[in-house]
């Protein structure tokens, strides 16, 4: 018995993951389509380079789809794949010797986030006003310790609550909360002069 596309639309994502498991293709279609962009997002400001971003949520989606016939539903699945994402950032880091950072100079010598910052697939930098907010945005986060950059992506990039972000990561939900509350206050005083100067 197959599900109808348009109850795919309204079914969770723990049902999706068990229908394509059972071989319905436009289940794991539409889990792509609900998650691909937010989960991209997190990999690419976590690695700062869009290549190796590409290379690392393939492997995930591939990793996903290896998976279904053994997931089962004990967490979230946004959470189960935020988790398997942090680790695959987590395995490049420790391997990779050389990072490209946010502002290195692409092939016609002008910075790599000229081209990016505009991209829609760059989320809440849509609603920022110019290209110099942004820049002074991402150069805040890129300050940020880990934890607290990890935590900041999770919510802005994944919309994940403090929950979701203290399972995948593997800490309390205390913990969780405050390093986003630490992060926040962070990029407001990182952030305080480029409002002074912009108001």
């Amino acid at each position: 018995m197959t599900t109808p596309p348009s109850s795919l639309h309204d079914a969770t994502d723990e049902a999706l993951m068990q229908l394509f498991a059972r071989g319905q293709s436009s289940a794991f279609e539409q889990l792509y389509d609900r998650h691909e962009t937010g989960v991209w997002r997190f990999v690419f400001r976590s690695v700062q380079n869009q290549a190796v971003a590409d290379d690392l949520v393939q492997e995930l989606w591939f990793a996903v789809a290896r998976t279904a016939a053994s997931y089962e539903p004990t967490a979230k699945f946004k959470t189960w794949l935020f988790t398997m994402a942090r680790n695959r950032v987590i395995d490049h880091v420790r391997t990779a010797k050389n990072h490209a950072s946010i502002d290195a100079e692409n092939d016609d010598g002008d910075s790599m986030f000229s081209d990016l910052a505009a991209e829609s697939r760059l989320g809440p930098l849509r609603q920022v006003s110019s290209q110099q907010q942004a820049r002074a945005l991402l150069d805040a986060i890129e300050q940020l310790p880990e934890d607290q950059r990890e935590a900041f992506l999770m919510q802005a990039e994944g919309d994940m609550s403090v929950e979701e972000i203290a399972a995948a990561t593997g800490v309390s939900f205390e913990t969780a909360k405050s390093r986003l509350r630490y992060a926040r206050n962070k990029l407001k005083v990182l952030l305080a002069d480029f409002a002074e100067v912009s108001a």
